[in-house]
């Protein structure tokens, strides 16, 4: 037990720069986890919006197209599509030929951000579009008998009470997202986990390297169900 302390101690004392802060040459594992992370919550968030409408239209050309994107990406393992993304793409002869593609998808960085981002958009999509669908009809008729135009009924009155609803759901999704940033390690991206690796090879201490990403994972898990429980009590007050 004293052994396994020290060498958290040890691990603590030789990384806690790489792990916590930028160290002179490179941001730290921390910083680059939580921009990944933001950076992918953040577009996958915009883009759901619109595309979970369109998810739930009877229009089969606007829901079919949404249906299918996100039966692919929820059914198939996040590690696949990252490995897809940065290792099967850039090996494309259209990508080759093309620089603008070619630069993109050589960056470790801009694989990761997309894999995350199109996977938890499929997540996202189905959420948002589940909470549009189970809409309380006396709201939607409330606001028919004022006259609403479609548009304003989304924006007003049905896409609010949905998302609202739906942060619970939703707060889960982004604990997930956490959690599959310690994949970008396989794009050769410097996150709390590449950090762990680095450490576990100079040091052997196993235990104690990757004990250390755990914690960290663990600290950030916590702030951000902290973050998601006040903006829920806030944000569904009206349902107690």
């Amino acid at each position: 037990m004293i052994e396994s302390f020290e060498n958290f101690l040890t691990i603590i004392n030789e990384y806690w720069q790489p792990f916590l802060f930028w160290d002179g040459t490179a941001f730290s594992g921390l910083a680059v986890t939580l921009w990944i992370l933001t950076l992918s919550v953040v577009i996958g968030f915009l883009l759901a919006l619109p595309l979970s409408v369109l998810r739930v239209s009877k229009n089969r050309l606007f829901s079919g197209p949404i249906w299918l994107f996100t039966w692919v990406f929820r059914g198939t393992p996040l590690y696949i599509q990252l490995l897809l993304i940065y290792s099967g793409v850039v090996g494309l002869e259209l990508v080759r030929e093309t620089p603008v593609l070619f630069a993109f998808f050589i960056s470790g960085y801009n694989c990761v951000v997309l894999a995350l981002v199109l996977n938890t958009l499929a997540y996202t999509i189905e959420i948002f579009a589940g909470y549009i669908k189970a809409m309380p009809h006396g709201e939607l008729d409330a606001a028919r008998a004022y006259g609403m135009s479609r548009w304003k009924m989304y924006t007003r009155i049905i896409l609010p009470s949905a998302l609202r609803r739906a942060l619970p759901a939703y707060s889960n999704e982004v604990i997930l997202m956490l959690h599959a940033t310690s994949l970008a390690f396989t794009a050769t991206v410097p996150d709390i986990l590449k950090v762990a690796r680095d450490a576990n090879a100079a040091t052997y201490l196993t235990f104690a390297s990757y004990g250390t990403a755990a914690l960290l994972y663990m600290a950030i898990s916590f702030v951000l169900v902290w973050a998601f429980r006040r903006l829920e009590r806030r944000a569904l007050a009206f349902l107690g």
